[in-house]
């Protein structure tokens, strides 16, 4: 029998670079609850549905002048965008419905896309 390799178990950070990193964890916290801590870190208790996904170099999926996209979870997807356009936060006005869920997009204050995504089920 082969021995057993190992593997990886989750995504154990994303990291970007930010003009204002304290202001843009701030406007993280209020506007989508991300529970970013005193040092700036964030841990999801919740989190049972991370992917990591390679994407093709060209892809149009979010803006070409960043280099990644953060995708987070959500437990009521129109809620959360009624919520972010209350703020004046910019969100796409597309929702798609997919078999494994349902997404919506906002920008953040430095123009990263956030992609919200509502699990199905």
């Amino acid at each position: 029998m082969p021995e057993a390799r190992e593997r990886v178990t989750g995504i154990g950070g994303v990291f970007f670079r930010a003009r204002d990193p304290e202001a843009l964890a701030a406007w993280y916290r209020e506007h989508l609850g991300v529970p970013v801590s005193g040092d700036g870190y964030v841990v999801f208790p919740e989190s049972r549905d991370t992917h990591w996904v390679p994407f093709e170099q060209e892809t149009d999926y979010w803006p070409r002048a960043k280099e990644l996209m953060v995708n987070f979870t959500v437990r009521d997807l129109d809620a959360l965008l009624r919520q972010l356009r209350a703020a004046g936060v910019p969100v796409d006005d597309r929702v798609e419905e997919m078999e494994f869920g349902r997404f919506g997009w906002c920008a953040d204050p430095e123009g990263n896309r956030v992609e919200l995504w509502q699990p199905a089920g």
